[in-house]
């Protein structure tokens, strides 16, 4: 079959790419999407240097044979990691990083970029009727900017005061006032920043502007940062405010540090990009100024397929090539690349 496989130094177009066999627990999917993703890029450039396979993890295809019946004949998304189900990470909820886990196109499991893949199928979920293929192949990264809100409770002073309201309203009113003033003051000066004007970056600010937090995001490039404007103030490089929240969504090795000077103390900082390089930081300032750092990456499918479905979150079309042109493909600017299979 057709695909595009990394060879340990590069990645190339095949014609001979052997159909894969399903094993056990799995199901076949004919792959009608797929999409390239800036770990994709990364994988090219050493990020994972040990892997040996067919490229790509983001994916619209439709299944051909599967253990789950109904499945078969549907289109389908899917997750990224599979987990060994015994380990102590899977044994305490936390399958995605699990000790001995094969990630799609990029550890021990071919991934998208090919005619065919086996996944297994408790990662597949359906694509509502409804919902074209062009917007269902944002599902993954939705998912993964999705995954802060499951970390980090974003929680602002309109939202509480409602939720208060709501529950204690027929309490006196100079209870309510008094409970208002003393337990949501100090959450209305709460703030946010995405640092990065590209795909991940506009991904996780919609996430972020639903929660109705004061949002700003931080580029280069005056005509991207255009696309932030209807949910987001927006700022070149060089702005010093600080934020409580830093969502550093670069892919560059220099977003952290830059993600480091723009929290406030006891702020957090969210680190979201994925890259080869490694980089040196003084650890001091994180200590002295009390910063905690998450590292973020792969969330939940269902709502994220809930948000496109409903039209809560609003992305440029994604630009598709041949899979024999997948050199064009990774070099694209477009806001989104990939191929139809």
């Amino acid at each position: 079959m057709k695909g595009i496989y990394y060879d340990g130094k590069d990645a190339l177009y095949r014609e001979d790419i052997p159909m894969p066999v399903q094993k056990a627990g799995e199901s076949l999917v004919k792959i009608r999407m797929c999409a390239v993703c800036n770990t994709d890029k990364e994988v090219r450039k050493g990020y994972r240097p040990d892997f040996r396979g067919v490229m790509g993890h983001e994916f619209v295809g439709e299944v051909l044979d599967s253990p789950v019946k109904d499945l078969i004949k549907k289109r389908v998304v899917g997750e990224l990691n599979a987990a060994c189900g015994k380990c102590i990470y899977c044994k305490t909820g936390r399958p995605t990083h699990c000790d001995s886990r094969r990630v799609l196109g990029m550890s021990d499991k071919d991934g998208a970029f090919a005619e065919y893949m086996t996944i297994d199928t408790d990662l597949l979920h359906v694509i509502p009727d409804g919902l074209p293929d062009e917007i269902a192949i944002f599902t993954e990264p939705l998912a993964a900017a999705l995954e802060i809100l499951t970390q980090i409770h974003i929680f602002p002073i309109s939202a509480l005061l409602f939720t208060h309201k709501r529950v204690c309203g027929k309490q006196r009113a100079d209870t309510n006032l008094a409970i208002e003033n003393f337990n949501f003051q100090s959450s209305s000066d709460k703030n946010a920043a995405v640092l990065g004007d590209g795909r991940l970056a506009l991904l996780t600010a919609q996430v972020l502007a639903l929660t109705g937090i004061d949002l700003t995001v931080i580029g280069k490039h005056p005509e991207k940062l255009e696309l932030f404007k209807p949910f987001a103030k927006v700022v070149t490089q060089g702005e010093r405010e600080g934020y409580e929240y830093v969502a550093e969504c670069t892919g560059s090795e220099t977003g952290l540090p830059s993600a480091l000077e723009l929290v406030r103390k006891k702020g957090t900082v969210i680190l979201k990009s994925t890259y080869a390089g490694k980089l040196s930081l003084d650890m001091s300032m994180v200590a002295v100024n009390e910063i905690t750092i998450v590292g973020s990456r792969c969330g939940p499918f269902e709502p994220a397929l809930k948000l496109l479905l409903e039209g809560k979150v609003k992305l440029p079309p994604i630009e598709l090539y041949d899979l024999m042109d997948f050199e064009k493909a990774f070099a694209s600017r477009a806001f989104k690349a990939g191929f139809t299979v």
